[in-house]
């Protein structure tokens, strides 16, 4: 078609060698210059956002993130609520209502998040606290994990935060824009620090700062008109935010689990329907596809768990679990921590396995389940009523397998079931693993189809309901109906089909 087009073209003399060079050398001189003035243009935003997601400007590490940014300038440019708020974001809907055909569907456009700002003894002071006092943090709970860790794999309220306050121009996620007027937004967004505070401040300091954010928080205008039901709290700590709790249980929680024993929520706090669960932020580092590929050949433990033997609750199963395993060859069972030797402990473990026992803990979940997911080793889910991140979004059957506690007590049971496991199909797994595992990286700047991504779609597909409920609150006669709490709702358990 090209010679036809431009015969010229077709019969045109070979250049010479000098003539040659000099054409590349020309259109060299256009590419570097054509990339100079992308770079540079202030029409251009996603350039400068497509070199700060280079692997060498993109952070996993909390501290390193925190760092950099404590020491950038967060200008405060959020007005404040108008006078007549409900009236204010009446009239926003109704015009995106005539104006956009699919709006309020979930794929109408971006979720529009206001960020409150707090005052800082809230926000920017826990965490320099966090900071100033990490390497003395080293100090064991009552259950023996180090404080410090703790804090980290609890962190989701960091990556979030840090995401949505940051330039736009240096973030990379589409799903969700963060709006300066509280009229235009479809959720809001409470920066509290509830776990640092938690581990880092006394007792009684931490109960008084917990009542003075939930004054702040049920004084903003925006709260009031819907109750909290359009707010996002992070509690990602099964301890954090307790003793204030039930003051704000219509707000939408992120969370690590959702437990049914009432050790942890109280029945009326915690629902699928409005709150969403996180994954922990990994303790070990991340095995990459080219890790795995690596690792596979020396994959030759066939089960493997290090971590507490002992837990409470829902965790009990796990000293029985010894008991049954102890004595089965390839399988590696230990007693373990989550310091540093404890991390790397746990690392290679997991690396030279094929697959990684992930029983409950105090919790339905545990971090660990997200260790073995980053480290390319295949997860045996023992926790019959466990709640999983992004469910709505990902499918874990493609990477991890389900059993039920009371099949897995069953003598000889669970080691049988693994040795009869198809080859082909542990190589499908881990393959998926690596796909996966970005779904479970927390990052700066947070990544497209990261855990921060996935957190605003689930979000954003809970909007028309959370809609719903203010605009039922707004008008129902209080008392004058009974209307159905997660009380009545059937707890989930995981069974062997």
């Amino acid at each position: 078609m090209a010679g036809k087009q431009f015969p010229s073209l077709a019969h045109a003399r070979p250049a010479s060698a000098s003539s040659r060079r000099l054409l590349a050398a020309a259109g060299a001189l256009v590419l570097l210059s054509a990339a100079y003035f992308l770079l540079l243009s202030p029409s251009s935003p996603r350039s400068a956002a497509t070199v700060l997601a280079s692997p060498s400007s993109t952070t996993s590490s909390f501290l390193a993130s925190l760092e950099s940014f404590l020491a950038a300038p967060h200008p405060s440019d959020s007005a404040a609520a108008p006078g007549d708020l409900d009236s204010a974001i009446r009239s926003q809907e109704e015009a995106r209502l005539l104006g956009d055909p699919a709006w309020p569907a979930p794929a109408a456009g971006p979720l529009r998040v206001y960020v409150y700002e707090m005052p800082s003894k809230f926000t920017y002071d826990l965490l320099r606290r966090f900071r100033d006092s990490y390497r003395k943090t080293e100090n064991l709970t009552s259950n023996g994990s180090p404080v410090h860790r703790l804090i980290e794999q609890h962190s989701i309220d960091y990556w979030l935060w840090a995401d949505l306050i940051a330039p736009e121009p240096q973030r990379l996620l589409k799903s969700i824009v963060r709006v300066q007027r509280q009229e235009e937004a479809d959720i809001f967004y409470v920066p509290f620090f509830t776990t640092i505070s938690y581990f880092l401040l006394e007792k009684q300091e931490c109960k008084a700062l917990y009542r003075e954010a939930l004054k702040w928080v049920t004084d903003q205008p925006a709260w009031q008109r819907s109750e909290g039901r359009d707010h996002v709290i992070p509690v990602h700590h099964p301890w954090s935010f307790k003793s204030v709790r039930r003051f704000v249980k219509k707000a939408i929680w992120l969370l690590p689990d959702m437990d049914s024993t009432g050790n942890w929520y109280k029945p009326g706090q915690v629902y699928l329907e409005k709150d969403v669960i996180l994954p922990y932020v990994p303790n070990v580092d991340h095995c990459d596809s080219r890790c795995v590929l690596e690792t596979q050949s020396k994959r030759s433990i066939l089960l493997f768990f290090r971590g507490r033997l002992k837990r409470n609750a829902g965790g009990k199963i796990r000293s029985k679990l010894v008991e049954e395993l102890k004595s089965a060859e390839d399988i590696v069972i230990e007693e373990g921590s989550a310091g540093a030797q404890g991390k790397t402990a746990a690392q290679d473990g997991m690396r030279k396995s094929l697959f990684c026992l992930s029983p409950a803990g105090d919790t339905p979940s545990s971090a660990r389940l997200f260790d073995a997911i980053v480290s390319g080793c295949i997860p045996v889910i023992i926790s019959d009523e466990l709640e999983l991140p992004f469910e709505g979004i990902l499918d874990y059957r493609e990477i991890a397998l389900f059993v039920s506690s009371s099949d897995t007590l069953q003598p000889g049971w669970l080691v049988e079931y693994l040795r009869r496991m198809d080859a082909t199909r542990i190589r499908e797994m881990q393959s998926n693993l690596v796909k996966f595992s970005r779904h479970f990286l927390y990052s700066s700047p947070a990544q497209p189809l990261g855990p921060e991504d996935l957190t605003w779609r689930m979000i954003a597909g809970k909007l028309l309901n959370i809609k719903l409920h203010i605009r039922r609150s707004q008008r129902v006669v209080r008392e004058s109906r009974s209307i159905c709490t997660c009380e009545c709702r059937v707890g989930n358990s995981t069974r062997m089909l």
